[in-house]
């Protein structure tokens, strides 16, 4: 990461690591203010970042070496992409970021965070930075002015990416705008997809399953069945619950799967809504329309295997919770850019899979998260991350 800070890298940072994770890269975050937090201890005032102070310019590039350090054991061990968050503003420091690479074999990108935007650039500061330990029981507006004075600092002596800096994409106010060079790699596509897609916009958001189904009331799997008379009752508590909870007058968005059990269920709420076929369940292959005890007695070696490794193993003709992952990237895209309160009405296993991104839970634990019938999922955003209520309907 590049940029000043109060410009967004650790949001956007952490929007990386989940995203890579949730796809099935073994990515970590090493994040250089934790670093110095733990070396050197919190409350460090301004001049501590000045770069005319000799003693703290020192310390702050052993507090660099350490993370890079840990960084490049990651990548030599389990790990597959790691994310350096730090300031990185001076060409000295990424050329030092680059020959260790080259050392170290490993492929560099830079991702600049540019931020014209006084007014985010002030809700960062007092939403974050007076909030962190750097200035724990410091008086509000002193802890601004001080981190303001520090931003001062890295500002002059900042030097944004440029020809020489190699592959690098520019995140500039907040997405408004993309600059890119050389990002020619499958990786480099990823991160340019998400950050086209990456707003900054928080919005709550509801996940809910259909109602009951026949197939549900049935113990059957996958198929196209239609609600059962409790699902319908479901369906219009749900439509009261929105009545209730979403924001007064305003505008509510939402996504359904393709199924008419999904669209039976939203169909009470009495507004638009878009249907998603990535959203549609786990595809069940030459099991769909069967129940469980019937596999287990008809295809014992299928029940088994699935039974072993729940997130790989993939119903013959159909899918596995890997699939589903991928398949609904474009979903999490249209999410991030969406900037409106969104209720989504799925399956199981897909809102598992939402879910575990919403949540940065291990891809691997998306076919044990539990999303029970007619219970609605409340997530308001954080900063970093989502607080959950949730309602049960039934």
């Amino acid at each position: 990461m590049v940029g000043l800070p109060a410009r967004g890298k650790t949001f956007v940072a952490r929007k990386i690591h989940r995203c890579l994770r949730w796809l099935g890269h073994d990515a970590r975050l090493f994040n250089a203010g934790d670093y110095r937090r733990e070396m050197l201890g919190a409350q460090h005032s301004h001049e501590f970042f000045s770069p005319d102070n000799a003693e703290g310019k020192r310390a702050r590039l052993a507090v660099a070496q350490a993370a890079l350090d840990d960084m490049f054991a990651f990548l030599h061990g389990p790990g597959e992409v790691a994310i350096y968050d730090a300031t990185n503003t001076t060409r000295a420091r990424r050329a030092l970021i680059v020959e260790r690479c080259a050392r170290e074999r490993v492929t560099p990108l830079f991702v600049e965070i540019i931020c014209n935007d006084e007014a985010v650039i002030e809700a960062t500061i007092r939403e974050t930075k007076v909030r962190s330990a750097d200035y724990a029981q410091m008086d509000p507006e002193a802890a601004v002015a001080d981190f303001r004075a520090r931003i001062a600092h890295y500002a002059s002596a900042y030097e944004a990416l440029g020809p020489a800096d190699g592959s690098y994409i520019k995140y500039i106010d907040v997405g408004a705008q993309l600059a890119l060079q050389r990002t020619d790699s499958e990786l480099a596509h990823v991160l340019v997809r998400l950050l086209m897609s990456l707003r900054g916009a928080r919005k709550r958001l509801w996940l809910t399953r259909h109602g009951e189904s026949v197939y549900n009331g049935l113990g059957l799997i996958g198929g196209d069945p239609e609600l059962s008379p409790k699902g319908l009752g479901f369906a219009k508590r749900l439509a009261r619950f929105m009545a209730e909870h979403r924001e007064a007058g305003g505008e509510l968005v939402v996504w359904t799967s393709t199924l008419q059990r999904t669209v039976q269920t939203a169909g009470q709420l009495q507004m638009s809504t878009v249907a998603w076929r990535e959203l549609d369940e786990i595809d069940a292959g030459v099991c769909d329309g069967m129940s469980y005890p019937q596999i287990e007695h008809e295809l014992p070696d299928e029940f088994v295997a699935r039974k072993r490794d729940k997130y790989r193993y993939r119903y013959p003709r159909g899918e596995s919770y890997q699939d589903v992952i991928q398949r609904l990237l474009p979903v999490v895209l249209a999410f991030e850019q969406e900037p409106r309160p969104l209720l989504v009405v799925g399956h199981q296993a897909v809102l598992r899979a939402f879910y575990a991104y919403l949540t940065a839970q291990p891809p691997q634990k998306c076919p044990h998260l539990s999303i029970p019938l007619h219970t609605v999922i409340e997530l308001t955003p954080t900063l970093y991350d989502m607080e959950e209520r949730r309602h049960l309907l039934d």
